[in-house]
């Protein structure tokens, strides 16, 4: 016994040591101290409204427009092209705001979209602007209207797809845009789900889904019916489509993936069918083109690999794309363009660059004016850079991701961290989109709060050809989920985090991942945030819209088939809701009440799951908004609330909710008890539901 006592006593004193030494060493800053010196940037100044946005000129070249706040909401203003000053608005809208419209033909006559409440029923409005008379185009009820073509040759009308007699199928009208009458084009018994016509109103394609998940591009068969003209197979099915046809109907537009990979921009001779290759990408699809006004050729074409790049196919814009490239190392846009092509409307963004927007008079000699910047209150602030990066995944798939730093993780600003941070896995929705480069407020407002936010193209993202798109197929809460954890991964050895302080955050899909990640894998995050995610994806394929008929069989054989047993069990087997019981990580939901194609019934049957098993959750809900957040007072609102709830979870800085519900219809049906400070809120909020 006497011979063990030295070993003994030398424990002690080890032990003796370590403990002075863990009481004197410093402890690593958190998030929150490391950011103290960084001027903090308010939410509104990041999801408040913009100053100006989509900025629009007339095809006469006579009227600038734009959509900006009256009295917080946001709708159509107009001025005349060579004095921005003298603007007005030319829409009255004083609940959810108008994002979507766009110039007919007609002189002094614009059109917008507007739902009601986050429903997706659409409607199609003609305002002019010299009288200030407003139509509704398509005023049915339970009504999507969808936009199929505009003419140069018949400005007066438009033609809208509207499925008012059958809501699966949209039938095709021409409609009068100053008295809204409506005449019958095609009434769609033939399951069809998009229509192709040429500038005089012919239809000269269709496009119609199979039981297979292909589908079938049709021609006339000058019957009154229709006649395969080619097929798509299912394999292509997202990544070959027809892009358009010329103003005189002789080429028709193919991005075309058969026989190859990614996907490449055809022009296609009508009468003999002879393809010529525009643009290919070995490494991406061909994505966005520029068409000449008057004659609707092709004359630029983009490819989006780690940032857009933009070639012109044309020489006689050639110097043009090469002088509004030289605006900055960020990327470029044209937003319209006027008939006489003497005038562009450009844009302008980088990471660290909200949009701005220029008049471009090529008639000039090429002069560019700069018109106005989206939100100029972010003039200044400390914005930080995003790193396009190239990630590995277990299997050898290449993952383009995107990586934002603090600006007090990356003090020289290469791209690298100079230590850990806390780290948000920020996940895109779709799954059939993708995640690009350029400004973003979350990813500003997360560095602008202490974290490190990483986007991940995971398998099943678009873009990157069908190859990677189809190795999603199945894969929901399968690799689709190994990608993201491998990119955590290759954060956590890049030093730009560690394991244990990541959290997972995204909406629609990017939900279903944070719902999975917290119950598949419920070690591998600290917390979630979930915005508008599906936790039954039986419930999910058996709730869409009656509209998505022509996407369904695509559905199913990318996710399972509910209407079989397999596909059922497959279904429940991959559903957050099935494995609910095993979250054990702090959950924060946002749920608009009318969203139409992820039904608050999604996060209320999680909800329920989890306070069934005495899991705490805090859940957000808004009567007035759908997928997503429209209205800024609820999208300011709901990103207090997840603030505050990352601040608890990862410890960056909070700014306090403050004012930040005012206007907002949020309500807390359960939790808000979870996070600091929310029910406080809540006591002093008055709730203002518009729809």
């Amino acid at each position: 016994m006497q011979k063990q006592l030295p070993r003994i006593a030398g424990l002690v004193l080890a032990m003796s040591i370590s403990t002075a030494l863990a009481q004197t060493a410093p402890t690593a800053p958190s998030a929150a101290e490391r950011v103290a010196d960084v001027e903090l940037i308010s939410r509104d100044a990041l999801f408040g409204n913009p100053e100006r946005a989509l900025v629009m000129i007339s095809p006469d070249g006579k009227t600038l427009s734009w959509i900006a706040p009256v009295d917080g909401v946001m709708n159509v203003w107009v001025a005349p092209a060579d004095n921005p000053a003298q603007a007005r608005a030319v829409t009255d809208d004083d609940a959810r705001g108008i994002r979507r419209y766009f110039w007919s033909y007609q002189p002094d006559t614009l059109l917008y979209l507007r739902d009601t409440g986050g429903d997706e029923d659409f409607h199609l409005y003609s305002v002019n602007i010299a009288t200030g008379e407003e139509t509704d185009l398509t005023p049915f009820p339970k009504t999507t209207a969808q936009v199929v073509a505009a003419s140069h040759s018949q400005p007066g009308t438009i033609l809208v797809g509207m499925n008012d007699r059958d809501p699966a199928w949209h039938d095709l009208y021409k409609v009068d845009l100053a008295t809204g009458e409506r005449t019958l084009l095609e009434k769609n018994d033939d399951r069809i789900g998009n229509y192709l016509v040429d500038d005089s109103y012919t239809l000269r394609y269709a496009t119609r889904a199979r039981p297979d998940g292909g589908s079938d591009i049709l021609q006339p068969d000058g019957q009154g019916g229709w006649k395969v003209q080619s097929d798509i197979p299912f394999e292509d099915s997202l990544t070959t489509a027809p892009a358009g046809l010329t103003t005189d109907g002789d080429t028709l537009y193919m991005l075309d993936s058969r026989g190859r990979d990614t996907a490449a921009l055809y022009a296609v001779d009508v009468a003999s069918g002879e393809r010529t290759l525009v643009r290919e990408d070995a490494r991406a699809d061909v994505g966005q083109s520029l068409t000449h006004p008057r004659t609707g050729e092709v004359q630029a074409v983009s490819v989006n690999y780690l940032r857009e790049e933009w070639q012109a196919v044309d020489p006689a814009i050639k110097a043009d794309l090469e002088k509004l490239q030289a605006i900055g190392p960020g990327e470029i846009g044209v937003n319209s363009r006027t008939h006489d092509d003497n005038t562009w409307i450009v844009t302008y963004a980088a990471a660290e660059d909200p949009v701005s927007y220029y008049r471009y008079d090529r008639g000039a000699g090429g002069t560019l004016t700069k018109l106005f910047s989206a939100r100029p209150e972010l003039e200044g602030k400390p914005l930080v850079p995003m790193w396009p990066q190239e990630i590995r995944s277990r299997d050898g798939k290449t993952l383009v991701s995107y990586l934002s730093l603090p600006s007090s993780a990356d003090a020289d600003s290469d791209g690298k961290a100079d230590a850990p941070v806390p780290m948000v896995l920020f996940v895109h929705g779709g799954p059939w989109a993708r995640d690009s480069y350029g400004y973003s407020s979350y990813d500003q407002w997360l560095a602008n709060r202490g974290y490190a936010t990483l986007s991940v193209n995971f398998r099943g993202s678009t873009g990157f050809g069908k190859d990677f798109t189809n190795a999603g197929n199945g894969e929901w809460a399968g690799k689709m989920h190994d990608d993201l954890i491998d990119a955590v991964q290759w954060a956590v050895d890049a030093g730009v985090t560690t394991a244990d302080q990541v959290a997972i955050m995204g909406g629609s899909y990017g939900g279903y991942a944070t719902l999975a990640g917290l119950t598949f894998t419920p070690d591998a995050f600290a917390c979630g945030v979930d915005i508008v995610g599906p936790s039954n994806l039986n419930t999910l394929l058996g709730t869409v819209p009656p509209y998505w008929a022509s996407f369904y069989e695509q559905l199913t054989k990318r996710m399972g088939d509910p209407r079989t047993e397999e596909g059922k069990a497959w279904l429940t087997e991959r559903s957050p809701l099935t494995r609910a019981d095993r979250i054990s990580k702090p959950l924060l939901i946002g749920q608009g009440a009318n969203d139409p194609r992820v039904k608050q019934d999604e996060s209320d049957q999680i909800v329920k799951a989890m306070t069934a098993n005495d899991i705490p959750v805090t859940y957000v809900l808004f009567p007035d908004e759908g997928h997503g957040f429209a209205r800024p007072e609820n999208s300011k609102a709901f990103n207090a609330v997840a603030e505050g709830f990352l601040a608890q979870c990862l410890g960056g800085r909070a700014q306090p909710i403050g004012s930040d519900f005012e206007g907002s219809s949020i309500s807390v049906p359960t939790g808000a008890d979870g996070v600091p400070g929310l029910a406080e809120a809540l006591d002093a909020h008055e709730q203002v539901i518009r729809k």
